[in-house]
């Protein structure tokens, strides 16, 4: 095993990588960053200044030996278990994957360590490095303008490509057509199992949305499939169950749109207005919440259903036996541990009002709680 002098990474620009081999969000985090990080390395005049260190919280030698060897880059050996502590304490490391960057030649603390390098990583990649304040300043600034500028036209389109795919194949729908009408982008894929739940329910809501609107020339509603799927074969299949557009498969568009609105996991669902800007990241669970009263999904629509939800919650117990949990559930709202989360009992995202069990944090939907009724004479 090589070995290499700590003295050797003075100067450099450092990343302590916090994580292990059993945590998926790790396993995939860990995949973006060997690909950046061989995308630095490869750059001559970024080569020597950066380096990365694997701090392990696997569960054993033979798990740490496995994923080690998927990371191009050096570890604190799994027996110093002294050192990992002691990194994990110093940097306050409540979670991971975690990537603290150090920035060489810096005596100002607060812009010394970064603390947040997983998010910068998976939102600005390599042009996120040297990571300084003033690197970070100027892509932050290029990001609002492009939201700023965001317009229909500039996110669906690519090259000579202005339209989409549509049914019956090999029907195409131009990206103007879609102008002042309330749009959905869907981030999914044929293997995706959350998917095979909710791309049902969406289809379904989807219908009824449009039923909705039949006769009103002023507004429409659209969605786009943004996909994530292996072959030709798969995403064919898989949209044919679809009634809306499609990016064409392996289209360059799909990464650039998962990359921009920063797709961390599918499904997802990103509603767009009729001025082409972002309304909500949250359509998933605002369609698991609301089904087809969602729409068109403005701040100002929602307010009015959760205001509606709070007053159904007035009705509800505030402490629940479900059938599916061993401990007593208790009815938190968003803001208390009921914000965004996933239910335990149908595995669908949900949003707001939550039976959350205070002991190990398991929360369902209020809907699906299963009530255990003790017979009072038992």
């Amino acid at each position: 095993m090589t070995q290499v002098k700590v003295s050797e990474l003075e100067g450099k620009v450092v990343g302590l990588y916090f994580s292990a081999n059993w945590y998926s969000p790790c396993t995939k985090f860990t995949n973006l960053l060997v690909n950046v990080y061989q995308q630095l390395k490869e750059c001559s005049n970024i080569n020597l200044g950066f380096e990365i260190v694997f701090v392990s919280s696997d569960e054993d030698l033979n798990a740490f030996n496995t994923y080690r060897s998927s990371m191009p880059w050096l570890a604190i050996p799994f027996s110093d278990l002294e050192t990992r502590r002691a990194l994990t304490q110093k940097f306050d490391v409540e979670g991971i994957p975690c990537l603290i960057v150090l920035l060489p030649n810096d005596d100002k603390l607060d812009t010394a360590v970064i603390k947040d390098g997983v998010e910068l990583v998976y939102r600005y990649g390599v042009q996120a490095f040297p990571f300084t304040k003033e690197r970070l300043d100027e892509l932050r600034k290029k990001e609002k303008e492009k939201r700023d500028n965001q317009t229909l036209s500039s996110l669906l389109t690519h090259d000579a490509r202005d339209v989409l795919s549509g049914h019956p194949s090999p029907k195409q729908v131009s990206v103007a057509s879609l102008k002042g009408k309330t749009v959905g982008l869907y981030f999914s894929a044929q293997w995706c199992n959350p998917a095979k739940k909710f791309t049902p329910r969406l289809i379904s809501v989807y219908k009824k949305i449009k039923q909705q609107l039949e006769g009103k020339d002023d507004e429409d509603f659209e969605i786009v499939f943004v996909s994530s799927d292996h072959n030709q074969v798969d995403f064919t299949t898989y949209f044919e169950t679809m009634p809306w557009l499609a990016i064409p498969f392996d289209d360059p568009t799909i990464k650039a749109l998962a990359k921009y609105f920063d797709i961390r996991g599918i499904p997802s669902l990103v509603i767009l207005g009729p001025d082409g800007k972002t309304v909500t990241k949250q359509g998933r669970s605002l369609i698991n919440l609301y089904k087809e009263n969602a729409y068109p999904f403005t701040k100002t629509r929602i307010d009015i259903l959760e205001k509606q939800m709070d007053e159904i919650a007035k009705g509800l117990p505030k402490t629940e036996n479900h059938s599916g949990h061993r401990h007593e559930l208790t009815l938190v709202p968003e803001g208390h541990g009921g914000g965004a989360f996933i239910c335990c009992d149908c595995d669908e995202q949900g949003y707001g009002w939550a039976y959350q069990c205070l002991e190990c944090g398991y929360e369902v939907h209020p809907k699906c709680v299963k009530p255990v009724r003790h017979d009072p004479e038992n």
